[in-house]
């Protein structure tokens, strides 16, 4: 009888030494999830949320060529829309990302679905303190190689 009794708590104790426990999801999970939830909060048009996941020194590279734009700037373009409830939806199609060895810096890039077919970002990530803050976003719109020309001709 005493060793029923003992079994449970052999069982316990291997479950908590072996780390059978919620595991703590892996620095690329926190990024892939901290971009998600970017994401998500710009498609709610959620001014707060989108601009707290962006680190002080933000820079945001749009589509057109004069969008290059600090956290500052980024907000004030931003702002008039989110009011209005209008943000943008930006689906991941896939992600690959990547850290430092230092642990400090990570960057991505991914393909996304958005309203102008398949794009493709591009960012920077800094650890603030145990916090991942986006640093940077590039947003690019593909153009197949066999439609190019006709792109450049759009654009003369």
């Amino acid at each position: 009888m005493r060793t029923f009794k003992f079994i449970p708590i052999l069982f316990i104790g291997f479950y908590f030494i072996t780390g059978f426990t919620n595991p703590k999801p892996s620095e690329t999970e926190q990024i892939d999830q901290l971009i998600d939830n970017w994401h998500k909060a710009a498609s709610e048009a959620n001014y707060a949320n989108y601009f707290a996941f962006m680190s002080d020194h933000f820079i945001f590279l749009g589509t057109d060529p004069s969008e290059r734009w600090n956290k500052e700037e980024f907000g004030a373009f931003c702002k008039p829309y989110f009011d209005q409830g209008k943000g943008w939806d930006f689906r991941k199609i896939e992600r690959h990302i990547e850290i430092s060895k230092d642990g400090k810096v990570a960057w991505f890039d991914e393909k996304i679905n958005t309203w102008m077919k398949d794009c493709r970002g591009s960012g920077v990530l800094v650890k603030v303190g145990k916090n991942w803050k986006l640093s940077q976003y590039n947003l690019a719109v593909l153009i197949e190689n066999d439609k190019i020309q006709e792109f450049i001709r759009l654009r003369e």
